[in-house]
């Protein structure tokens, strides 16, 4: 089954840079202005590797990719980015809070080398389908830099709390590495190297199964990695730093762990209308209004829908807004058979509400078809309902659907079942630090 292990991690040395000023979030979130937020920080943030910029002149000799190596290069050469002098695994905590409340969490997980493993071998398991162009761009950074400055979210199944105690033990000691975030969370590390609490990890692990639930462009270009390394050398070498790559490891059973749901906003629909949308769906799907009267009433309205979409366990719902003082409530009427109605899609699929959007609400609602969905010819995402309301009062999009977050549960269970999510279904928050730890390969 899984194996884990400790090792000596590069990280940025403290006593040469202010961490908050050097970390990232993970490269597939950094838009071109945090990019530019983040250069401005320090001449030691980690963007320049993490996610450089091309620039015309460009050769093979010199480009994003051979200019991430050299500032890397440098920085351990300078001592910005030290090794640790023994193999540990590391405690990594995130407190937060939960988008649109005042509630904070805490998430604890751990940080180690994980064995990469074919999916075939039904170790390591992936929820979702990746791009070839991320892929083919993070393989090129790390043939360059042979370093893994970012993390990958990895989930199992520990009840009984076993590995959660001994990181609990280990977090009574003061944070080695506290910084917070520019969304407001607390990242905290510690180094665990005793050797009793990692034998016990490391046992605990040979029993189990691990889905990926974010950085699975980062997991295959690690298996592509490890392919080309193995064919260069002519054989296989288990003690190779290749084959293994950097996960942060969190217990489903742990406190603080939540997803939370993607919204679809829609435009450019052709002639779109309420009524019309209303009228096509009328068969499958009972709809439901709550109007408002003017901004003060609008709160209660949204309380009402938020309140609707969580009966989702006894009711298939959807929620819709497409401005005119109303928001809407799509509920699946009981006699709809979704055998028929979505007879390619496998059962454990049409337990999914963004699978009833997709195959019903928007192909029969909005003539929206899956190939126009991979194009994103009219839907964009959101992570906030009310950034997904406010795209329509604006008058940039048409409508916009509001969902319920998909069980970390569901995650597991289909993952490790073979089954595929649909894209964009889980946002798991908040994200993990780039920088805050690196893997050298």
């Amino acid at each position: 089954m899984a194996q884990v292990f400790p090792f000596r991690a590069y990280r940025y040395n403290a006593a040469r840079v202010e961490l908050a000023k050097v970390l990232t979030q993970p490269y597939d979130k950094i838009t071109p202005a945090m990019a530019e937020k983040y250069a401005a920080r320090s001449a030691y943030n980690l963007i320049p590797v993490e996610k450089g910029k091309s620039l015309p002149a460009d050769t093979p000799a010199d480009n994003v990719y051979t200019r991430a190596a050299r500032t890397l290069n440098e920085w351990i050469k300078d001592k910005i980015i030290v090794q640790d002098a023994a193999p540990s695994f590391y405690a990594y905590s995130q407190e937060y809070a939960v988008p649109g409340t005042s509630t904070r969490c805490i998430r604890m997980g751990f940080v180690g080398a994980g064995r990469i493993e074919d999916y075939s071998a039904e170790v390591i398991f992936r929820h979702e389908q990746t791009l070839s162009g991320p892929k083919a761009d993070r393989l090129e950074l790390l043939r360059q830099t042979r370093m893994h400055t970012g993390q990958l979210f990895m989930l199992y199944s520990d009840p009984g709390r076993i590995v959660d105690s001994l990181l609990d033990a280990a977090v009574r000691s003061q944070a080695e590495v506290s910084v917070r975030d520019e969304y407001d969370v607390v990242h905290r590390l510690w180094s665990v190297t005793d050797e009793r609490a990692i034998a016990t990890i490391r046992r605990e692990f040979a029993e189990k199964k691990l889905v990926i639930a974010d950085g699975h462009h980062r997991y295959e270009t690690a298996l592509a990695y490890r392919d080309e390394r193995r064919a260069q050398a002519g054989r296989v070498d288990l003690n190779a730093p290749y084959e293994d790559v950097m996960m942060t490891l969190f217990n489903t059973a742990g406190k603080g762990l939540i997803i939370l749901p993607t919204h679809r906003v829609v435009a450019n629909v052709p002639n779109f209308s309420l009524e019309r949308f209303r009228a096509a769906l009328a068969s499958l799907f009972d709809i439901r209004s709550f109007p408002f009267n003017g901004a003060t009433d609008r709160p209660r309205a949204m309380g009402e829908i938020r309140h609707q979409l969580l009966l989702g366990k006894d009711q298939r719902a959807v929620g819709a807004y497409a401005g005119g003082g109303s928001f809407h409530i799509l509920v699946l009427k009981r006699e709809a058979n979704l055998d028929a109605l979505l007879p390619d899609v496998s059962a454990a699929q049409r337990r999914l509400d963004v699978v009833l959007l997709h195959g019903l609400i928007l192909e029969r609602g909005l003539e929206i078809t899956p190939d126009a969905v991979k194009a994103e010819k009219n839907i964009t995402y959101e992570r906030e309902m009310e950034t997904a309301i406010g795209e329509v009062d604006a008058g940039r999009a048409q409508i916009c659907f509001l969902l319920n977050p998909v069980s970390v549960e569901t995650v597991l269970d289909m993952a490790i079942a073979g089954e595929v999510l649909p894209q964009k279904s889980t946002d798991f928050f908040p994200k993990l630090m780039s920088g805050i730890a690196m893997y050298r390969v």
